[in-house]
């Protein structure tokens, strides 16, 4: 049923508020387990610092720095938990103005979306913040043979560090989602991904040295799941030009 101009814009603003109730929501919830969210941030440093027997503190040198950390942390997860609802309720506006085809061939992109996200932001959890923040810690008295030179970290500087690392491999993640609807709608030939390889696989390790710390480990770990899923994007690529 086709529907009018004034139908589609009540239609938005329901989808709106919707997305905007449950990001509010999810945001006041993760305010309450900010202090928890923060202790499973932290623990990766905790566990290098551990396992080298050295004891530090975070501190903070602004008056509302610690509060504005809690509301940074709070909007982050917030704003994590609920974007796949808010998905959905996008895809739910879009949805009446495709074919039935169409409806169904976004199905995927909803579903691996989120998934391939939660997988780059577990991989920089649990194999790049212990990695990075060993290598960071190594510099504790090399820079100074008359001073001690230890680590004080600020809890602002950390968790912005932590947010950017897990958004940033996050989105790489997304790569195979994008180029597979680069090929389907017909802007990109699965020849030009084949042909393109090398050059790809040079592009990804340099956004991977420009993402990650500055230690090779990290950005070998994340350029080689984005080389494997560069090479799966063109294979589904394939199978989707088959089925045409």
């Amino acid at each position: 049923m086709k529907m009018t101009l004034n139908e589609h814009l009540r239609e938005l603003k329901i989808r709106l508020i919707i997305s905007i109730c449950i990001m509010f929501v999810a945001v006041c919830i993760n305010y309450v387990y900010a202090d928890k969210v923060f202790q499973f941030l932290l623990a990766p440093l905790a566990e290098v610092l551990a396992a080298q027997n050295i004891s530090r503190n975070l501190i903070y040198t602004g008056l509302t720095e610690a509060f504005i950390t809690k509301i940074k942390i709070a909007i982050f997860t917030g704003v994590f938990f609920s974007a796949p609802i808010v998905a959905w309720q996008i895809y739910r506006f879009i949805a009446p103005g495709l074919f039935k085809r169409e409806r169904m061939a976004f199905i995927p992109y909803l579903i691996f979306s989120p998934i391939l996200f939660f997988t780059g932001a577990f991989l920089v959890y649990a194999y790049i913040m212990p990695l990075a923040w060993g290598f960071f810690i190594s510099f504790e008295g090399d820079l100074s043979a008359t001073m001690p030179l230890i680590l004080e970290a600020k809890i602002s500087e950390y968790i912005s560090l932590v947010i950017g690392l897990i958004i940033a491999f996050g989105a790489a993640f997304q790569l195979p989602l994008v180029l597979i609807l680069l090929v389907h709608v017909g802007f990109l030939k699965v020849e030009k991904l084949v042909a393109f390889r090398r050059y790809a696989i040079v592009l990804i390790f340099l956004v991977a040295a420009i993402i990650t710390p500055p230690d090779v480990l990290s950005q070998v770990a994340l350029a080689v799941p984005l080389v494997l899923l560069y090479e799966i994007s063109i294979l589904i690529c394939k199978r989707i030009n088959k089925a045409k």
